[in-house]
């Protein structure tokens, strides 16, 4: 912790200078900071001080960008739905299709693709957009997360689905969307570095007799399904809905 100085010979107090390696501190920098640390030590490694270090200011000064942990963990999902922002603003189309009545379905697979791509980036941070959705209330969200609900919404209601039939296309898309990213990222490997692939996943750490299928089967469970089974299972959930 910093150490004020007060009034008097040291002058008036002050906060901890926020001004380090990469020149004046703002939200953004820190976030995107944050985000390195993440990708690069996990949400483990992430901390004030640590985050303090690799942007050469003391961790007090973060405090005014990100005023706890809970607050800097909800940034990550932010930055993380502003990099989805981005990646729906490269393609041929807004992603409400405002160019005449869009195709609902196709904007929804180019919402889950965009949302898949940000987290193969980002991975350690795909947790978060489930514990930070179980911990946050609604209206204290950050609006760019907020936005993600209100992108698909204003989609629906823009097909012209009813307002139950927007809640409930809402609700399938959005559990099938975060319950693809956490089966598809999830932690395999008991050791990385080991070549052979039962030795890797630590086979021999589940009782053959009482999992025998999940042993027989987890070799194959940890090849990924890609946006090709983002995509089916997206289309499965959504039949019986009219174009």
């Amino acid at each position: 912790m910093t150490r004020e100085h007060g009034s008097g010979a040291d002058g008036p107090a002050r906060r901890a200078g926020d001004k380090g390696r990469y020149g004046r501190l703002s939200r953004e920098r820190v976030l995107l900071a944050a985000l390195e640390v993440v990708d690069r030590d996990g949400l483990s490694g992430l901390s004030m001080r640590k985050l303090g270090a690799e942007l050469d200011v003391e961790a007090m000064a973060l405090y005014r960008y990100a005023p706890s942990k809970d607050a800097l963990l909800d940034g990550l999902v932010e930055v993380f739905c502003l990099q989805v922002d981005r990646e729906l603003e490269q393609g041929p189309a807004g992603p409400d299709g405002a160019a005449g009545s869009p195709d609902w379905r196709a904007c929804l697979h180019r919402i889950a693709r965009a949302t898949l791509g940000v987290a193969l980036r980002h991975p350690h941070v795909v947790p978060l957009l489930a514990t930070r959705l179980l911990a946050t209330p609604l209206a204290r969200r950050p609006l760019p997360v907020l936005r993600t609900d209100e992108r698909v919404l204003a989609l629906l209601h823009a097909g012209g689905f009813s307002a139950s039939d927007t809640v409930r296309i809402h609700r399938r898309f959005t559990a099938w969307l975060l319950g693809y990213l956490l089966v598809e990222l999830r932690a395999m490997d008991d050791d990385p570095g080991e070549p052979d692939p039962a030795f890797r996943l630590g086979l021999h750490r589940i009782p053959a007799g009482e999992l025998p299928r999940l042993r027989a089967t987890a070799v194959r469970l940890v090849d990924r399904g890609g946006p090709d089974e983002l995509a089916a299972g997206l289309d499965a959930l959504l039949l019986g809905y009219p174009d």
